[in-house]
Order: C-alpha cells, then sequence, then structure tokens
C-alpha cells in the first residue's frame, strides 16, 4: 500500500502533509520576506563580506537624503557610491535584491521635494539613482505622514510606481510606517512590501508607563492615566488590516536595539526595573543596541521573558534609584516568537532595523550575528523530517526550536476550516520531535499542519 505525503508550505502555518493512497511527491511555497536595514554608515566596521545573506531575502540601503528641490544627498548617511557597489556586488552573488532607502524626514523636505514642480524631476532623480548604482528597488522612509501631506504623498506613490513599472525587470517599491494605515490602505497595490516599524513603541512620556520596546502584545495592561492599553504590535497591526491592507504586503519589525529606561523614582522598587511601573519622577529613556546590551549590560540573573507581552527584558534593581534600570529589546526568543507570529497571523514578512545593532564583532566565528541567525533558524523550522508507517500508526518527526511548543492539527477536508488537535504545547528541544497519530491508516485522507504559538 503506498501513501501520498504532500508538503505545503504556508505562511499562516509552517507544514502540511497530505495523506492519500498513490505516491511519494512534494510541492513547496515561498515563505516569509526577512527584509534588513543596513546602514552605510556600519560598512566599515561591518562590510558587506560578513553579512549572512542566507538569512535575508532583501537588503535595504539606508540611505539617501531626499531635498527641497528633489534631488538626492548620499553624504548623511554614508551611503557613498562605492559602497553601493560593495554591497550590491556581494549581495547579487548571493541573489539577493537590495533596494535603497530614501528618507528618513518628514515635514517640508519630502513634501517640497514631492511638489507638483518638482515632482517630475523628484521621481526622475529618484529612478536614475536606483538604475545608475544598481539597486533593485526603492524604500520611503517618509515619516511622519502628516494628514496634509496626504494627496501630495498619493501623488508621489503613484508617479514613482508608474515609473519604475517602465522598467524590465520591474523594480520593487517598498515603504517603512507607522502611521496612516487609512491613506496607506488606499495605496497597498503600489507596494511590494509595506513594513511597519512596530518597535520604539514606549518612552517616558507625559502619562506613561514602564513598556516594551517592541512587544507583541499588550499582555492585558492599560494605562491608569486614560485606561487604554498599552501599545503592542498586534494592535498596530489591527490597525493595518482593518484599514484594507492585505496581511500578506504586511512586515513586522525585528528590532536589533532596545530601549533602556534609566532611573526616575516613585515605583515599587523605586525606579525604573520593570514593565507596568507607574512612577512619580520621570526615567530617562535611550535606545541601546543589541551589542551593547549584551556586551556591557546583560547577565542570566537579570534575564526574563514577559510571557503576557511575548518579550525580553533585563530588571536591574541597584540600591537606591538613580542607577535602577529596565531594558526592553528582542533576543533570540523574541525574533523565533516574531517568525511564529508572522506565520499564523498570515503576515507576508519581516523587517529588521538595523543589521548593524546586532552585529557582534568582537564574538568568535558563528557568534557575531545571533539574533540574524536565530531568525535564520526559526525560518528554516519546524521542518518535516520523516513520516513513517507503523501497522495503522503515523508517525511524524518534525525539526524543533529550543524554549518553542508545537501544535500539531489534522483535518480530513481543507476546505472545511476544522481542524482536530492531535497534540498541543510540545515543548521544542532543538532537535527532531516525534509524533503518533495512531490508527491514522484507516483515514481514505488525512492532511496535518503544525503551528508554534502566539
Amino acid at each position: 500500500m503506498d501513501f501520498r505525503w504532500t508538503i505545503f508550505n504556508r505562511p499562516a502555518h509552517l507544514f502540511f502533509l497530505a495523506i492519500s493512497f498513490a505516491l511519494l511527491s512534494f510541492t513547496s511555497r515561498a515563505d516569509l520576506w526577512n527584509t534588513g536595514y543596513y546602514p552605510g554608515y556600519r560598512q566599515s566596521a561591518m562590510p558587506p563580506s560578513v553579512i549572512d545573506y542566507t538569512a535575508l531575502t532583501h537588503i535595504i540601503h539606508f540611505s539617501a537624503m531626499p531635498t527641497t528641490s528633489g534631488t538626492l544627498d548620499d553624504a548623511p548617511n554614508s551611503m557613498t557610491f562605492m559602497r553601493s557597489t560593495n554591497l550590491i556586488a556581494v549581495a547579487h552573488a548571493a541573489k539577493r535584491k537590495v533596494l535603497f532607502s530614501v528618507g528618513p524626514t518628514g515635514g517640508s523636505i519630502f513634501t517640497n521635494a514631492a511638489s507638483v514642480a518638482n515632482l517630475p524631476t523628484f521621481v526622475s532623480n529618484l529612478t536614475n539613482f536606483m538604475i545608475v548604482r544598481g539597486y533593485d528597488g526603492i524604500d520611503i522612509d517618509w515619516e511622519p505622514i502628516s494628514s496634509s501631506d496626504s494627496a501630495r504623498f498619493t501623488a508621489f506613490i503613484n508617479a514613482l510606481r508608474a515609473s519604475l513599472d517602465t522598467i524590465t525587470p520591474r523594480p520593487l517599491l517598498t515603504i517603512a510606517v507607522y502611521t496612516q494605515p487609512a491613506l496607506i490602505g488606499t495605496l497597498q497595490s503600489k507596494f511590494d512590501q509595506i513594513n511597519i516599524m512596530t518597535y520604539s513603541m514606549s518612552g517616558a512620556y507625559p502619562g506613561w508607563i514602564t513598556w516594551h520596546n517592541a512587544p507583541l502584545y499588550n499582555g492585558g495592561v492599560k494605562f491608569p492615566s486614560t485606561g487604554g492599553y498599552v501599545p503592542s504590535t498586534e494592535a498596530i497591526v489591527n490597525t493595518f488590516t482593518n484599514a484594507g491592507v492585505p496581511p500578506g504586503k504586511i512586515g513586522i519589525g525585528i528590532a536589533f536595539y532596545g530601549c533602556m529606561w534609566s532611573g526616575g523614582a516613585g515605583t515599587p522598587t523605586g525606579g525604573a526595573t520593570l514593565p507596568a511601573q507607574s512612577y512619580t519622577n520621570d526615567p530617562v529613556t535611550g535606545e541601546v543596541a543589541f551589542n551593547t546590551i549584551m556586551s556591557t549590560y546583560y547577565q542570566s540573573n537579570l534575564y526574563h521573558w514577559d510571557t503576557n507581552a511575548q518579550s525580553a527584558y533585563l530588571s536591574i534593581d541597584n540600591t537606591g534609584s538613580t542607577n535602577d534600570k529596565f531594558i526592553s529589546y528582542d533576543d533570540e526568543r523574541t525574533c523565533q516568537t516574531k517568525v511564529s507570529y508572522a506565520r499564523n497571523r498570515g503576515i507576508g514578512g519581516l523587517m529588521i532595523w538595523e543589521l548593524g545593532e546586532g552585529y557582534r564583532a568582537s564574538e568568535p566565528v558563528g557568534k557575531k550575528d545571533p539574533l540574524l541567525q536565530a531568525i535564520k533558524t526559526s525560518l528554516a523550522t519546524p521542518r518535516i523530517t520523516s513520516v513513517v508507517q507503523s501497522n495503522q500508526n503515523i508517525a511524524l518527526g518534525f525539526s524543533s526550536l529550543p524554549l518553542a511548543s508545537y501544535l500539531v492539527q489534522w483535518t480530513s477536508n481543507l476546505n472545511s476550516g476544522v481542524w482536530n488537535t492531535l497534540t498541543n504545547n510540545v515543548p521544542g528541544n532543538g532537535s527532531v520531535l516525534k509524533i503518533t497519530d495512531s490508527n491514522a491508516i484507516g483515514q481514505s485522507l488525512r492532511f496535518y499542519r503544525v503551528k508554534t504559538p502566539p
């Protein structure tokens, strides 16, 4: 008796197995994109040759700045012609596409560059910059987009897309965005990726409490001052999907840096040391690179995982409040959960800001880019390793990650939308997990899927 095991990769689920009476066959489908920003000013300390391109699908070279007249300035972020050439040569050899970012800026600069008088020149300059340097597309970083600029922004995107569409092969057009979901919803068809900047969500603002830098969920935490929920990736994604942006067009942010809350007073621990703390004297907040967090602040006894928010943090409670610290950041486990979240929500991909902050030049080979490797490993798992019939049973084997948990489900009809749980909360261990479905051979057709929370 022969069986068919057909593996379908889906963005929302990690894999499917279809069992029927037939021969062995395999089909596949592309998984998430993983787009990494790479600033020109990082290229001396982190040359293009050290990037693991197998962990990325796209590179965005950061960045050329627009001027009010519609020209481009590559000097502010050290994105010189030579650095463009070097990056593109190495990335293309690895068969990866490279875009260049324009921005970040808003206000009068983008507004004037995209004015009726300057728009043709601005679009022409962007297109020519891309062609001359050999990029595969353009990333827009107009932030913030004010409501008063909506019409001008719309005209700009339509004109740029039209210009790019005259080129073969068709260049990519992506955007980094945080606000204006309704506006982006009206223009979603113009973009290949809409990468939401789901980081830098918190700070010591009026009426605030301590909170995470880039959490997946709000954890049920509310502001005492307003009763509203604290920010989260989930909430921001919902605003964009509710505004008509297809989930498959959306990328969520992974921060290769954290937010450090220092000092303050009036919390239960004195200063800022934990998430969701109210305070009487404001702490000081600031960004800190992942490399710096690990080399300067990290100790295993200070590390905590916020299960409700799905976010890592360090809690440093020193004598007095002045030297207390709460450091919220994306670590390897966070990367893993964000890959799972994107798959389970049917999100298109991931966006990293930025590769240099996660690069640990002083570490040994193989440990220089732990966050990027965590994403790479997460994207590669679970992966089917074996499907074995034993009497009337089916034994499924798939690769797993440490700290992950897995849900295995089955259905006899993919169109029904009804899935039965075979087993749940199976802990990963970094090796192959074996799951047995007893008496499965009696079914003429059976489909399996494996999912990871959240």
